[in-house]
């Protein structure tokens, strides 16, 4: 990705954490970015472009922190699935301020699609990706559990974590109680597809 496409997209997650999909202007982006207004058409067309990217480039940049080596305090994964499937889903739970745009860009664009169902199809791939990514996790650890139950679980975690950025965003929540309700959140549904393993043998 060329500097200036980045320049743009990261400009673009800074104005939709800010103010919203409805608050994204071209010309404020273009400030926002340092570029000009026909170099942000040249590389995304229309507004509905600059939006699909930045979801990608919201996603792809949720991808590489949740990866992060330092980890914000939670131990390294060591391929052990237990262990990475809390650093996935605890590190989005970082006092950071990528982290934080990130995750509030996220919910602007989650929210954009109840009113306007132009990013709807890329908001749901992005999102089955996600749960499909846990439900792999989980499937690891219980591996008898039926692969519908495992779903689901991961459709309970996904849509947790959700919730409780939202409320952690807005303040409403401290990021360490986050992060211990969403890891005993992850031990309850791993306990729960333990017992299902058990009913099947």
């Amino acid at each position: 990705m060329s500097d200036r496409r980045r320049a743009i997209l990261e400009g673009a997650a800074r104005v939709i954490a800010r103010r919203g999909v409805r608050g994204l202007r071209v010309g404020d982006l273009a400030a926002e970015a340092g570029v000009s207004t026909a170099l942000i058409y040249y590389h995304f067309k229309d507004r509905t472009g600059i939006l699909r990217q930045a979801l990608a480039f919201i996603t792809d940049r949720a991808d590489r922190y949740t990866g992060a080596a330092d980890g914000a305090g939670i131990p390294p994964a060591d391929a052990d699935p237990r262990r990475l499937l809390e650093r996935i889903l605890l590190l989005e739970f970082q006092d950071l301020p990528e982290v934080r745009e990130n995750s509030t860009a996220w919910g602007e664009l989650r929210a954009h699609t109840v009113f306007d169902p132009e990013l709807r199809d890329e908001l749901s791939a992005a999102g089955a990706a996600w749960v499909e990514e846990v439900a792999g996790l989980l499937a690891a650890l219980r591996p008898a559990a039926p692969a519908a139950a495992v779903g689901s679980a991961a459709e309970r975690l996904t849509a947790l974590l959700e919730g409780l950025s939202g409320r952690w965003l807005s303040g409403l929540l401290p990021v360490g109680h986050a992060r211990d309700l969403m890891r005993g959140a992850i031990g309850v549904e791993i306990d729960r597809l333990g017992s299902l393993d058990s009913r099947i043998d």
